[in-house]
């Protein structure tokens, strides 16, 4: 008998780079063993996209306005960064970056 979803999943908030954009949002990943951590996903070669709900999608240099989506798909071949987000840490708004 298979378990109800809640019981063999989870949910975990991410924050994603590419080179031009910051992506945060919900990952659905398995609660535990295999495909349970955000490394499993980004390592599974039979994927080319991540799914994402509830995203923020900003421009890394500041420009343009912040934009909100329910549903994301991001192609692993974009990622520059990926990491699981700091609930503690609240909100974050990256800073725009220098002019160089």
């Amino acid at each position: 008998m298979m378990e109800p979803m809640d019981q063999q999943h989870r949910q975990e908030r991410v924050v994603i780079e590419t080179a031009r954009h910051r992506i945060e949002g919900t990952i659905t990943l398995a609660r535990d063993g295999y495909r349970s951590r955000l490394s499993d996903v980004l390592n599974a070669t039979e994927r080319d996209f991540l799914s994402l709900t509830d995203a923020t999608v900003s421009i890394l240099d500041g420009s343009g306005a912040t934009v909100v989506h329910p549903f994301i798909v991001v192609s692993r071949q974009q990622i520059v960064l990926a990491i699981p987000e700091d609930p503690s840490a609240g909100p974050s708004t990256p800073p725009p970056l220098a002019a160089v």
